[in-house]
Order: structure tokens, then C-alpha cells, then sequence
């Protein structure tokens, strides 16, 4: 079947009337739209992740219709990755809303024609105040691909429509680009999983993303003893803390181990005297710990892989700065 074919939806091949070849040719045609672009990747798609990275304004993507869609996608991307950006509709930009397009900024433009209209009003305003435009179009040569400062070719040879008609296909490579611009873009600036915590911090996903240290015990609710402390008041601190441990501390304030619900009963099996030791002859030394900046999910894997349920929050010091239990993790709905 050539390119700018489609399959025949005359005979259904199921009895519920629903010709799959449809469902199939559409996701293939949608695949290989994507594909192409790979081989477009050159020194203009480079031009433009630096025009983005050197942006001192807002990056505003704007598009009409369908492709007004995929902006708001590619703008909502951006802003969660870092890069200050909105969306902005052309038609309502042209009644009242020019006035948000600052000579600092970078307006990306989504149009597969690159001749749509209400973009094209946009131009004389965006050249005026010196903004630089960004395009992405499946027709470069267009009026809007000539007048941008640089343009991206999102072209595709078919649309995934039966009837080519319908944006599918050139949508889903605009969206596609626009992806691959805001993820060189992260790697670029130096993004990371901190960064993109702060700005996710509701649901799921930014609870995944907490900082150790926004869950951890403190202060008063810290468990803590000495080495010489003896098993008697280990065992209250422990009791009274009710987090299944305690951090056991050298005279200087330094993390030199811990001791467990598990440990403890271990030892019980072994020894009879046990109350009679102190707290530094019973603990378990070099104990598992983590940084107060460290994900909640981090925590976690350490805690899954070492099969324990809380861990010493310490600093570059070993200094503790508290402790984080697996409920805290559960609190927070990482499972």
C-alpha cells in the first residue's frame, strides 16, 4: 500500500462493524510521521533549542485550531520543565492581547501551512517589538517558515484520516517536535529531579518527588542515644519514639549506628543478659543513611533494597538530621 493510500473501510472485520485495518493504518501512519523527523534534525533544530535556552523574557507558543491544541501542550511542557512559558491564542492576541509579546521573549508558532491568517497578523507586532519566532510548519517555504528566525519542517506526506483530511498525523509530529525541543532543552539547562520537585509539588507524581527532609522525624521526635547509654533507657527511647530504631550517637554528635526492632530480637535469641550492655555494644555500625535533599523515592528504593524500614537522615558531617520511616513514605502515597 503506497504512502498517501488508505485502507478500504467497505468491509468490516469484525461483527461489530469496526474495521481494525483502520485502527492499524492509522497508528502506522502516525508512527512513521515521527520517524521522518529524525533524519530532519540538524543544525536548525540546534539554533533552536539555543534561541530557547538564551531567552531572557516568557516563551509563548501560539496556534489556531487543532495545532492551538499541541501548543497548549508544548507550552504547559516547557513551563514544567523549567522554562517560563504560556500559551497564547492568535485570534485573541489580535483583539487586546498583543500587548503580553516583550522584545525579550520567543514566540513558537505552530501552523501546518504556515500561512494561517491569524498568525500571520501576529507577525508585524512580534518583528516590532523584536521577539524572535520560532516555527514549526510542514511547509517551510511558507509566508510564516520565511519569516521565522528559524523553522522546523513537521511536514508529513499523509495524514492518518481515511479521508486525509483531518489534522492526525501533522498533530501528532508537531506535538511530537515540540517534545523533543523541550527535552534537549532540560538537558541543556541542567534540569533535574529537584528542580522538577519544586514545581510538581501536588499530587502523585510531587509526592514521589518530596525531599527527605520534608518527611522526616525531628527534634523531640527524633530517637537518639549515646554509646554508653544502657539497653534499659535504649529500649524506652525506642518505646517512646515508635519508630522501630534508634540512632545511636558518638560523644561528638556523629551517626556511628543504629538499632532495630530486628536487632534486638535477634539478640534475644542469642543472649540473656542483653539489658545489662549498653547501647554501643548492641548497634549495628555503618548503617544505611541518606541526605536531607534526597527524594522520597530514593529513600525508598534503599529501603526496599535493603529490606529495612527506616533510615538516619544525616548530613556531609554524619551528622543526623533526622530519621525517615516507610509509613511516612506510605503517608505520602508512594506505593
Amino acid at each position: 500500500m503506497a504512502d498517501n493510500e488508505v485502507p478500504s473501510t467497505d468491509t468490516p472485520s469484525t461483527d461489530a462493524g469496526v474495521d481494525m485495518r483502520v485502527a492499524r493504518r492509522v497508528l502506522e501512519i502516525e508512527a512513521a510521521a515521527i520517524g521522518a523527523l529524525v533524519d530532519r534534525l540538524d543544525d536548525r533544530f540546534e539554533a533552536a533549542v539555543n534561541t530557547l535556552d538564551d531567552c531572557t523574557g516568557r516563551v509563548i507558543v501560539t496556534g489556531m485550531g487543532k495545532s492551538g491544541i499541541i501548543s497548549r501542550k508544548i507550552a504547559a511542557t516547557l513551563a514544567s520543565t523549567g522554562t517560563p512559558a504560556f500559551f497564547l491564542h492568535p485570534a485573541e492576541a489580535v483583539h487586546g492581547d498583543l500587548g503580553v509579546i516583550q522584545g525579550d521573549d520567543v514566540v513558537v508558532a505552530l501552523s501546518q501551512s504556515g500561512e494561517t491568517s491569524e498568525l500571520l497578523r501576529l507577525l508585524e507586532t512580534i518583528k516590532r517589538v523584536g521577539a524572535r519566532v520560532i516555527c514549526l510548519t510542514g511547509a517551510p517555504d511558507s509566508t510564516l517558515g520565511q519569516a521565522a528566525d528559524v523553522t522546523l519542517d513537521c511536514g508529513v506526506r499523509v495524514e492518518a484520516c481515511p479521508m486525509n483530511l483531518v489534522p492526525t498525523a501533522s498533530t501528532t509530529a508537531a506535538l511530537a517536535l515540540g517534545d523533543a525541543l523541550a527535552m534537549t532543552l532540560l538537558v541543556k539547562k541542567g534540569f533535574r529531579e529537584e528542580d522538577f520537585a519544586t514545581l510538581h509539588p501536588g499530587g502523585g507524581l510531587g509526592k514521589r518527588l518530596l525531599r527527605v527532609d520534608r518527611l522526616m522525624h525531628v527534634g523531640t521526635g527524633l530517637p537518639r542515644v549515646d554509646t554508653g547509654t544502657s539497653m534499659r533507657t535504649v529500649l524506652r527511647e525506642m518505646s517512646d519514639k515508635r519508630l522501630g530504631m534508634t540512632c545511636v550517637l558518638a560523644a561528638d554528635g556523629r551517626l556511628v549506628g543504629v538499632i532495630t526492632d530486628g536487632d534486638l530480637r535477634r539478640r534475644l535469641v542469642r543472649e540473656d543478659r542483653l539489658l545489662e550492655r549498653t547501647a554501643g555494644e548492641v548497634m549495628t555500625t555503618s548503617p544505611n543513611t541518606i541526605a536531607p535533599s534526597a527524594l522520597a523515592a530514593q529513600a525508598l528504593q534503599i529501603m526496599e533494597a535493603q529490606r529495612i524500614t527506616s533510615l538516619a537522615v544525616v548530613d556531609d558531617d554524619a551528622r543526623v538530621q533526622g530519621v525517615v520511616h516507610l509509613h511516612d513514605l506510605w503517608r505520602t502515597e508512594l506505593f
